[in-house]
């Protein structure tokens, strides 16, 4: 019983500790997703900027790459110096990206293609199958498929035998 207690209490510190720093395994750039897949872009309308190159995309906007989807209402879209790539997605009016088993949503976000970051601002909620975890803001690193969550995190683990 002893034994029992001990390994329980191992546990758990061994979980609070990871729950505090807050940083997650993300289905974000793995799970067969190819970055170099090509990128579709869906929406209601699209303005170019003729000096930058730069577009907007507005209205109901769904972006997919591989198993990767980033939805918005407006998504403005900056390309690379040789407008042969997209440089950044900046996402605003409610963003939602699915990604394997995981969903991030927030009132906005900039996906920076080149480095593999996104960074999600305002009431972020990750949902990973039946846990979600809370904040105002996350970084993604699809590159090593890590999350950072800062400013007041709430996280809610669901036991495993419930799911």
């Amino acid at each position: 019983m002893y034994r029992l207690f001990v390994i329980s209490i191992a546990f758990l510190i061994g979980l609070s500790s990871g729950v505090l720093a807050q940083e997650f395994k993300v289905d974000f750039g793995i799970g067969g997703n190819d970055s170099n897949a090509p990128i579709e872009v869906q929406a209601d309308s699209l303005s170019v900027d003729q000096e930058t190159g730069n577009a907007r995309f507005e209205g109901s906007v769904v972006i997919t790459q591989g198993e990767m989807q980033f939805t918005a209402s407006l998504v403005d879209v900056a390309y690379t110096d040789g407008q042969d790539g997209i440089s950044k997605l900046t996402g605003s009016g409610g963003v939602k990206i699915l990604s394997g088993k995981d969903t991030a949503q927030a009132e906005s976000a900039v996906y920076d293609v080149g480095t593999g970051l996104i960074h999600m601002q305002g009431n972020v909620s990750l949902a990973q199958g039946r846990n979600t975890i809370t904040a105002q803001r996350m970084t993604v690193n699809t590159n090593d498929s890590t999350a950072e969550l800062h400013g007041r995190v709430r996280t809610v683990l669901q036991p495993t035998g419930n799911q």
